[in-house]
């Protein structure tokens, strides 16, 4: 499996909310608790309209919650 070259603040917006659960996270933009693990963990990348729900819900642009790695080839 290829390593997805962007990082993320998911976990750190979610303690910053209120110590928001993956699930409660996942239930805001319609996707599992599992599948929001995954994407922190840099297991599973976003659909566009995912990432913009995500960052919707801590009323942050993409760019503030989805980082590109420029060093990974």
């Amino acid at each position: 499996m290829a390593h997805i070259p962007f990082s993320n603040e998911i976990k750190t917006l979610r303690f910053l909310a209120g110590e928001m659960t993956q699930g409660d996270l996942g239930d805001k933009v319609g996707v599992t608790r599992q599948t929001i693990a995954a994407i922190e963990q840099g297991r599973y990348s976003p659909s566009l309209e995912v990432a913009f729900r995500i960052a919707h819900v801590f009323g942050k642009s993409l760019e503030d919650v989805f980082r590109w790695q420029d060093d990974i080839p």
